[in-house]
C-alpha cells in the first residue's frame, strides 16, 4: 500500500544522508517530491532520477534554507511546479563543534541559522499553502542533543532545542486548520557525518545506547513517513526520540 499516494512533499538537505532516504522512502510510498540543497550537483541529480525510477514525479531545487527569501522563492515554485504542499520535512542541517571557550560567533550564528532559522523560514512560506487547503503535516528534524544537551555542541544542542519548541507552538497555532506539527529527535545514526567521527568518539556514544549499535538512516525516516501520513492523524505537537533507548 503507498500511503503518500498524490501527496506533494517538500524534503529540505536531501542529497545525502537522513534526508535522502527520507526523499527516498515518500518516493516509495507514492509521494512526487521535491527536495533543495543549498547547490546542486552530480549527486542531487543522482538522487532525482533514484526518486523518479519509482514512478512518481520529483525535482532537485537549489536553495538556501538559511536565507529567509531564497526559501519563500523556493515553495512558491515548488507550488508551481507541482500545484501543492501536502507535506514539509525541514532537515537541513550542519554541525561546526567545539567547546564555548574556543567557539567564534561566526560558528555559532551559521548553525543557529541553517538549523533553527531554516525551520522558520519554510514553515512560515509553506504554511500559507497549507492553511488555503486546510490540511499539512510538517515534521521537524530535531535530535537527542537538542533535548538533553551535548559537552562541545552548545550551538547545535541550541538550534535542534529550539526546534522543539517552535515545533509544540506550531502545532498549536495551525491545529485548527488540521494542519499538524512534530519533532523527531534522532540518536547516533550512521550517516556520512558521523562516519567522519574519531572511533574513540563513537565507542562512547555506543556505549549509551541500551540497543548497542547506531540506527540507520532507514530507521529515522520510517518514523518520518508515520508522522507524515494520515497514519498519525491524531499525533501533533510531540517530539519522538529515535534513540535506540538513549534517552528514556
Amino acid at each position: 500500500m503507498k500511503i503518500l499516494e498524490g501527496k506533494v512533499a517538500i524534503v529540505t538537505g536531501a542529497s545525502r544522508g537522513i534526508g535522502k532516504m527520507i526523499a527516498l522512502k515518500f518516493a516509495q510510498h507514492g509521494a512526487n517530491v521535491a527536495f533543495s540543497d543549498i547547490r546542486l550537483d552530480d549527486n542531487s541529480t543522482a538522487v532525482e532520477k533514484e526518486l523518479k525510477a519509482f514512478g512518481v514525479e520529483a525535482k532537485a531545487y537549489a536553495s538556501n534554507a538559511a536565507d529567509y527569501n531564497s526559501s519563500q522563492e523556493f515553495v512558491d515554485q515548488v507550488v508551481k511546479d507541482f500545484g501543492k504542499i501536502d507535506i514539509l520535512i525541514n532537515n537541513a542541517g550542519i554541525t561546526r563543534d567545539g567547546l564555548l571557550m574556543r567557539m567564534t560567533e561566526e560558528q555559532w550564528d551559521l548553525v543557529i541559522d541553517v538549523n533553527l532559522k531554516s525551520v522558520f523560514n519554510l514553515t512560515k512560506a509553506a504554511q500559507k499553502y497549507m492553511l488555503k487547503q486546510r490540511y499539512g503535516s510538517i515534521v521537524n528534524m530535531s535530535s537527542v542533543v537538542g533535548v538533553r544537551g551535548n559537552a562541545g555542541q552548545s550551538n547545535y544542542s541550541a538550534s535542534k532545542a529550539g526546534i522543539i519548541g517552535f515545533t509544540k507552538s506550531i502545532a498549536r497555532e495551525l491545529g485548527s486548520r488540521n494542519i499538524r506539527c512534530n519533532a523527531i529527535a534522532p540518536g547516533f545514526i550512521e550517516t556520512e557525518m558521523t562516519a567522519q567521527l574519531p572511533q574513540e568518539e563513537k565507542e562512547g556514544w555506543l556505549k549509551e545506547i541500551p540497543l548497542r549499535r547506531g540506527g540507520k538512516p532507514e530507521e529515522v525516516a520510517d518514523v518520518t513517513l508515520f508522522l507524515a501520513s494520515d497514519m498519525s492523524s491524531y499525533v501533533s505537537g510531540q517530539v519522538i526520540n529515535v534513540c535506540g533507548a538513549m534517552l528514556t
